[in-house]
């Protein structure tokens, strides 16, 4: 079963914390000092907010699945249209390990299909500094890889 994923780049952590556990009645169930994330059930959803010097806004949407067959169904469909796709296998982002694609919209919006492996203890493993990975969650071109679920 799939589940839609939305990740907001956001100028205050705890101010956007604050409200989206509001609105969702449901506090994070992860926190880190410049990320959060919430699994909702109803919308069954995976929301996720950042702190890491990204333009604040919509950072980029997808499907989290619950396995590398799912996540294959999905790229497969991509290349049956002939639309651009980046593969990240055993990637690390968002404080997790991940198989994943990417593609990007005709408007140049970011769309992640991604299968969570294991949590890990950094952001990234290529910086774990807040602010040093600013483009870590999203393609800004077809062919420039990148990370983040």
């Amino acid at each position: 079963m799939k589940r839609f994923h939305v990740h907001l780049a956001v100028t205050d952590l705890n101010a956007s914390i604050r409200y989206y556990s509001a609105l969702f009645a449901s506090e994070p169930s992860v926190l880190k000092e410049d990320y959060a994330k919430w699994m909702l059930e109803d919308p069954r959803v995976n929301f996720a907010i950042s702190q890491r010097g990204a333009r604040p806004g919509l950072d980029h949407l997808g499907f989290q699945v619950e396995s590398d067959e799912e996540l294959d169904e999905i790229n497969q469909r991509l290349a049956a249209a002939e639309l651009p796709s980046i593969e990240e296998s055993n990637t690390s982002c968002c404080y997790s390990r991940s198989n994943k694609y990417w593609s990007t919209d005709p408007q140049g919006v970011a769309w992640e299909a991604f299968h969570s492996l294991s949590s890990i203890p950094t952001f990234n493993d290529k910086f774990s500094v807040v602010g040093e990975a600013a483009a870590c969650c999203s393609p800004k071109r077809p062919a420039e890889k990148t990370c983040c679920s």
